[in-house]
């Protein structure tokens, strides 16, 4: 008996929790309200995903099938996974989308799917689906699509043509974690696609002679998944892949996503889920790389098995293990030497370069632009201000934990 729409749509919106990466951030800006057609790039509906701006975006999230001939090991929807299965035609992904959009559920479309038939023949079927949204119905909303590297170039240059963002996911940190657990997935074949992609991003980022306009191809950029916690990687080696992805292929971001083993695996492996807590806090080691100028063997060091601090952010961790390089001079330190101060974004950083031009900044001008006094001030000088002996106490690395909770027996 085939299921219903209402069935479908709850089994493959569920299964696409596992597929991250869907902000709709960093693309191009498109509205229809004066051209005609539907959608933009920054309407507002119901908020799913959060834009590294803070800007909330709502996708309509699914998969187009969790069929799939693969047997990834780390994967809910593998083909030997015990998991109910369902499957979309491309014309009902289409009417979904519209639908959802004329209700202002959405602004946009994230779709992935497993892999049916073969991968040209699953790649054509979502190239479709943007398409005919941008063609047929001038849907000018967000379209993210998950990408499959062992499709034909042509089919995912085209993809680039109707989608803001494209994915192609790295799957493992390592090329020995992807061949022992994904083997029928090819880790150079990864690399190429997102070569070929990066190499017609870049060519489509140059005007061209006659307009001197640039070509619309896939303006929001390519990005990537990574499994954590399948495989034995630690955080520096993760790390480190991820900064040559982005040195690389230059990759609008990577997505960490913490492995979690399935009840009824027929290829269980025998790996403990790594908390939440790992993945957030890859998060914050990423973002340190990307935009405070920490190297990553900075960021890893302090461990010598490279695993991330679980109990403090990176940024402290890191302060607490070069405590001879503070207390820093709000009013006299370089741009760099403020970013690592913990407590310190770049907002803060710029208004305190810009203030201090005009005064000397006390604690009292750091609490007015939001900063924690309690996290700085151990790292700090300020006009009154001094730590004294505060940064060589024993227990400063306590000072930051999060006060015991006593645990309820009822």
């Amino acid at each position: 008996m085939k299921k219903t729409l209402k069935a479908r749509l709850a089994i493959l919106s569920d299964a696409a929790k596992y597929d991250a990466s869907c902000a709709s951030s960093g693309t191009s800006k498109r509205d229809s309200s004066a051209s005609g057609g539907l959608g933009s790039t920054e309407g507002s509906g119901i908020c799913h995903a959060y834009a590294p701006d803070g800007r909330c975006s709502s996708l309509l999230k699914i998969l187009m099938t969790n069929f799939c001939i693969y047997d990834c090991a780390y994967c809910i929807n593998r083909s030997s996974s015990n998991v109910e299965r369902a499957r979309f035609s491309p014309e009902e992904v289409v009417w979904l989308t519209l639908e959802f959009y004329r209700r202002n559920y959405i602004e946009g479309l994230f779709l992935s799917s497993g892999i049916i038939q073969g991968s040209d023949y699953t790649m054509e079927q979502m190239v479709r689906i943007a398409r005919d949204l941008r063609l047929k119905h001038n849907f000018r909303g967000y379209i993210h699509l998950k990408t499959i590297p062992e499709a034909s170039a042509r089919l995912i240059e085209e993809a680039g043509l109707f989608a803001d963002r494209l994915s192609i996911n790295i799957e493992l940190p390592t090329d020995a974690g992807v061949e022992a657990f994904a083997p029928q997935k090819h880790p150079a074949n990864i690399r190429r696609s997102m070569g070929e992609l990066k190499a017609k991003i870049d060519e489509a980022s140059e005007p061209t002679l006659q307009t001197k306009r640039r070509k619309r191809f896939v303006p929001a950029g390519q990005t990537t998944q990574m499994i954590i916690g399948a495989d034995q990687a630690s955080d520096a080696t993760i790390l480190g892949a991820s900064a040559g992805l982005y040195d690389r292929y230059r990759m609008r971001r990577v997505y960490y996503s913490a492995f979690s083993p399935i009840p009824d695996a027929s290829k269980a492996l025998p790996l403990i889920k790594p908390p939440l807590m790992r993945e957030h806090r890859l998060y914050q080691a990423d973002w340190l790389y990307r935009f405070y100028s920490f190297g990553i063997h900075e960021i890893t060091a302090a461990r010598p098995d490279g695993m991330l601090d679980l109990a403090v952010d990176p940024k402290l961790a890191w302060a607490l293990e070069n405590r001879a390089r503070f207390p820093v001079d709000i009013n006299k330190a370089d741009k760099e030497m403020l970013l690592r101060v913990p407590g310190f974004g770049v907002k803060t950083v710029t208004a305190i370069l810009n203030t201090r031009r005009f005064k000397r900044l006390a604690l009292d001008d750091l609490a007015r632009l939001k900063v924690s006094i309690k996290k700085v001030q151990a790292f700090i000088e300020a006009a009154g201000w001094t730590p004294a002996k505060l940064i060589d106490r024993a227990d400063l690395r306590t000072m930051f934990l999060p006060e015991p909770v006593q645990l309820s027996l009822l």
